[in-house]
């Protein structure tokens, strides 16, 4: 093939690689098309990486096997192992891969510069500076959100005293560091000090925030991730990989400021508020009588009403009760019963999440409605079956102007004629505070685990 052609096909190839991820990511818009563009977005990847192969030598050909053989094993593991509650805390390792990968690549292509007497222009070194730092950060802030989510570290804010002048000083280090850098002055004890302070900000930006927090917060770090790849694309001139870096920062972004919304909660609340250091502490809630019910008497409640609307949480995610509710759903509907659910934008976590979740066990996407849509059927609907979710459902965000949930927009599950909650006991939610939802007249608390619950449901309701 001659330099012209080659030069032509890896041009075009780089073009095609883009357009795929733009599709891609426009198809994961919605769960029905969503399998399509992970497909597409996965292609253009695959025609991106054969195309930089042949654009640059960078390592033999045997290195590059052993390593694409090793992360295809780890990431079929990954996929296949992995349970869908676990997703959050996953998501949060491979954005830490690619942040680490980010840094990583912008000080290989540093050292060797200074080794071969190649100082990069100032653009491409301020653009490896800031790759370094921002992908560092990304790097270990992901790895203390996985720990979080996984519960090998407290869900809590962790906090320390004059945690914002340390946090401060750190940053000055950076900016510093990475000023000396960008100025010329390369050495490999200045890079892999802006390396290493990076990683200690990254740790002590994300410890103080709590777990309720965490979604927000990785898509935060997400966002980063993907703005150093774009840096490290500019360091390498690679425009496939600038295009894909501000493809992922721009996604993030628009992610958080969702899920933020969501929340009713600043960016900067999340990140420098320690959200629910004060209130951790009251975690169960205060002794107040409830109406329990048994699931015979909830099944016989549903059989005979006209319409339900099931809203799922977190409690449902960490049972897998995904395929119960479905059987649940599908009995009820054999008495004619308009069966909905109701899906808060973090009531799995993340956005999105609840929706595969369900599409898991086959229920159609048709009867998973957003929290716009489905709030206004409350007022008409008979039953809000309540499934392992807490905070999004309380009507202390509406009311309550002392609860760290105020002004946060919820499912209307009270205005509903009457309530059946499923959940393990009275302990809070993330937020940490009691749920007046569970105390009200229309309110039926059935405690156990839900799996086993919806399941009692289902085998009661088809003796009714």
């Amino acid at each position: 093939m001659s330099g012209d052609l080659r030069f032509t096909v890896i041009s075009l190839s780089y073009v095609a690689a883009a357009l795929l991820f733009i599709f891609g990511l426009r198809r994961l818009s919605t769960p029905r098309t969503a399998r399509s563009g992970n497909r597409l977005a996965a292609t253009g990847m695959l025609v991106a990486l054969v195309a930089t192969l042949l654009d640059r030598s960078i390592v033999s050909w045997w290195e590059i096997a052993i390593g694409t053989a090793v992360g295809a094993a780890i990431g079929i593991y990954s996929a296949r192992r992995v349970h869908m509650t676990a997703m959050p805390q996953m998501v949060a390792l491979f954005n830490g891969m690619g942040g680490a990968t980010a840094a990583l690549v912008s000080i290989a292509e540093f050292i060797r510069a200074a080794n071969h007497a190649e100082l990069p222009g100032t653009g491409a070194a301020i653009s490896g500076a800031l790759g370094i730092a921002i992908g560092a950060i990304s790097f270990t802030g992901s790895l203390i959100a996985f720990g979080k989510l996984q519960e090998i570290l407290p869900g809590r804010p962790l906090l320390f005293p004059g945690r914002h002048v340390v946090n401060g000083a750190l940053a000055l280090a950076i900016i510093a560091l990475g000023t000396w850098i960008a100025s010329g002055t390369i050495t490999q004890s200045s890079v892999w000090g802006l390396f290493g302070v990076a990683l200690l900000l990254g740790v002590l930006v994300v410890l103080p925030i709590g777990g309720g927090d965490m979604p927000v917060m990785i898509s935060v770090l997400n966002s980063l991730t993907g703005v150093a790849a774009a840096l490290t694309g500019i360091v390498l001139s690679n425009q496939v990989l600038v295009v894909a870096g501000m493809l992922v920062g721009a996604s993030g972004t628009l992610l958080t400021l969702l899920m933020s919304r969501a929340m009713n909660r600043s960016l900067t609340n999340v990140v420098f508020g320690g959200f629910g250091a004060t209130t951790a502490a009251t975690g169960t809630a205060v002794a107040r009588p409830v109406r329990q019910t048994s699931a015979e008497d909830a099944a016989v409640a549903m059989a005979f009403a006209n319409r339900v609307i099931v809203i799922p949480g977190y409690g449902l995610a960490v049972a897998e009760g995904q395929r119960q509710v479905k059987e649940l759903s599908a009995e009820l509907e054999k008495r004619g019963v308009d069966v909905k659910y109701a899906i808060h934008p973090v009531a799995g976590r993340m956005p999105g999440h609840m929706n595969v979740l369900l599409a898991e066990a086959d229920i159609p996407y048709d009867q998973l409605l957003d929290m716009e849509q489905i709030n206004q059927e409350f007022d008409h609907t008979d039953i809000a079956l309540v499934v392992g979710a807490n905070d999004v459902v309380n009507p202390a965000a509406r009311t309550d102007r002392s609860s760290p949930l105020f002004g946060m927009p919820i499912l209307d599950a009270d205005h509903a004629k009457n309530v059946i909650v499923l959940k393990r006991s009275m302990n809070a939610g993330f937020a940490g505070v009691d749920n007046e939802l569970f105390y009200s007249p229309n309110t039926q608390m059935l405690f156990g685990d839900a799996r086993k619950s919806l399941g009692a449901l289902t085998e009661a309701l088809k003796g009714v």
